[in-house]
Formats: structure tokens, sequence, C-alpha cells
């Protein structure tokens, strides 16, 4: 089962309709909550359980070094100039197999994607 999402700002409004279109339940900032700082972006996730799609670094600084509630996961998109509907294209691979992401700052990039447990996660 593919989980909710929360997708920052700067994600792609090309990328919302085509996970939307593929069935994915996508809250995106723009719209619901435009303006919002990190913290209430991070907080609004953490508390409806949404999985957190950004490619903002200041997320990990958030919950690694400021200690702030994660949510179920995070997944930084660190891309290249390309499509806007790459993000899309390249999390629903990813969303595919959701188990091995929970829990996890995915740092995601073209070639491949590097985990870090978020804080308070089991192993």
């Amino acid at each position: 089962m593919i989980p909710p999402l929360i997708v920052n700002e700067n994600f792609p409004a090309p990328s919302v309709r085509l996970l939307r279109a593929a069935g994915v339940d996508v809250l995106a900032v723009q719209e619901a909550m435009p303006g919002a700082s990190d913290e209430r972006v991070l907080m609004a996730a953490h508390e409806s359980g949404r999985w957190l799609v950004t490619f903002d670094r200041d997320y990990g600084e958030l919950v690694f070094s400021k200690r702030r509630a994660p949510p179920p996961a995070i997944l930084y998109l660190r891309q290249e100039p390309v499509p806007p509907t790459w993000p899309a294209e390249r999390l629903l691979e990813l969303l595919a197999a959701p188990d091995k992401l929970v829990g996890n700052l995915s740092v995601i990039t073209e070639h491949g994607v590097r985990l870090r447990r978020l804080p308070g996660q089991n192993p």
C-alpha cells in the first residue's frame, strides 16, 4: 500500500498531478498551507502520519540536530535539472516497495537512494 504524502511547497505541480492520477493521496503544501514554515510542515507531516517529500535539506537539520518529531519517513529529492514530472516518476518507482523507506530520511537522486535512520525509529 502506498502511504499518504505531504509534498513541500517547491514540489512541481505536474508531479503532484501525476502522483494523484496514479492514486496516491497527496497533500500539497502549496495548496493547503502556502507559506508555511518548515517547522509547521514537519509538524503537519508528523501529526497526520504522512510521508514528507521535499527538495529542502533543512528537514534533516530539524530532525537530527534540533530533535523535532519526524514523520514516518522523509523523502529528500536531490536532482539535476530534469523534467518537472521526474520527481513523481521516481517516487512511484520507490513507493512500489515502501517498507524499506519507512523510518528513514531517504536521499533520492537519479542514481540511487541513501538511507539514514530517523531518530527514535527502530532498526
